[in-house]
C-alpha cells in the first residue's frame, strides 16, 4: 500500500530535486566555462551564465588544436572510443553468454571449479593484475592498436555470473520441448536463450558501453601515438603541465562533447535498461 500523505509527496521530491541539482550543477558549470574565453573562466567570480564564444570553442575542440597538447581531433579520438567502447561491449556479452550457456547446460569434468575460478577474478583489482596484462599485451606487439586497447577486457566474470543465474531459471521443460523438436545446443542458444535474454543484454550493453567509453588507466598505459588516443586520455593531454596556461574553456568544451555519446546510449535504450534491471517475469 502506497502511503499519499502530502508532506511525504513533497519531501520525495524536494530530496530528488536537491540530488538532480547536486548532479546537474558541474555539467552546468563545464557548459558555462565552454561558452567563454579562457580569461573569462580563471578570473573571480567564474561567470555563472553562458557566454558568447560558444561555436567558436566547439569548433576548436572538435577540429583540434597543436596547442591542446594534442594535434589529433576530438572526433578521431571519439572514433577511437567509440571503437573501443563497442569492441568491448559487444565481446564482453558474447564471451559472457557463451561462458554462461557452457557452465549451465553441458557436462565436463571441473565444471564448477572453472565458475569459481572464473567468479574468483572479481576479487583481484584492477591494479593487481594490469602489469602482468600489459607485458603479455607488449611481446605480442599488441600496443597501439585496437586489439590491445580491447582484447585484455572483453572478459566479464559479473555478466557470466548474471547470464548463469538467469539460465539458471529457464524452466527445464523448455529445455526438454527443444530437444524433443530436434534443436541442438547451438540452435536451442540462438532461437531460445538469446531472445530471452534480450533485456539482461540490453541492460549490460548500457553499462558495458559507459565502461569501455569511459577506459583511462588501460589506454593511459597502452597507448603512445597520438592516433590512438581514446577521448578521456585527449582530454588529460589537453592539460598543460608546469607554469603553461590551459585553455580550459577548450577542456571544457570537449569535456561536454565526450559525454555525448554515452548519454545518447543511456537515453535510446532507457526502457530495455530499466527493464533488464527490474523484470520479474523471467
Amino acid at each position: 500500500m502506497v502511503d499519499r500523505r502530502p508532506w511525504i509527496t513533497v519531501l520525495s521530491h524536494l530530496v530528488m530535486i536537491v540530488g538532480v541539482l547536486i548532479v546537474a550543477f558541474p555539467l552546468y558549470l563545464a557548459f558555462v566555462a565552454s561558452t567563454h574565453t579562457a580569461d573569462a573562466i580563471v578570473q573571480s567570480p567564474m561567470p555563472l551564465l553562458p557566454g558568447s564564444h560558444m561555436w567558436e570553442n566547439y569548433k576548436a575542440a572538435l577540429l583540434g588544436s597543436g596547442k591542446l597538447g594534442s594535434n589529433t581531433s576530438v572526433v578521431h579520438m571519439m572514433w577511437v572510443s567509440f571503437v573501443t567502447a563497442m569492441v568491448i561491449t559487444v565481446g564482453k556479452i558474447a564471451i559472457s553468454l557463451l561462458s554462461a550457456f557452457a557452465i549451465v547446460y553441458f557436462r565436463f569434468p571441473f565444471k564448477m571449479l572453472c565458475f569459481w575460478a572464473i567468479f574468483l577474478t572479481l576479487m583481484l583489482p584492477v591494479e593487481v593484475r594490469i602489469l602482468p596484462t600489459y607485458k603479455v599485451v607488449a611481446e605480442l606487439g599488441m600496443l597501439n592498436s585496437y586489439a590491445g586497447l580491447t582484447l585484455p577486457l572483453i572478459a566479464s566474470a559479473t555478466a557470466t555470473f548474471l547470464f548463469r543465474q538467469f539460465f539458471l531459471s529457464v524452466p527445464d521443460e523448455l529445455v526438454e520441448a527443444a530437444r524433443i523438436d530436434g534443436a541442438g545446443p547451438m540452435r536451442f542458444f540462438k532461437d531460445i536463450l538469446v531472445p530471452l535474454s534480450k533485456t539482461s543484454v540490453a541492460a549490460l550493453f548500457v553499462i558495458q558501453f559507459i565502461y569501455g567509453w569511459n577506459q583511462y588507466l588501460w589506454p593511459l598505459l597502452m597507448t603512445t601515438s597520438e592516433d590512438m588516443y581514446p577521448v578521456v586520455i585527449g582530454i588529460k593531454r589537453m592539460l598543460a603541465g608546469g607554469e603553461a596556461a590551459v585553455d580550459w574553456n577548450i577542456v571544457m568544451a570537449t569535456a561536454i562533447i565526450a559525454m555525448l555519446p554515452p548519454a545518447a546510449v543511456v537515453m535510446l535504450m532507457q526502457k530495455w535498461f530499466v527493464k533488464g534491471l527490474v523484470d520479474t517475469e523471467k
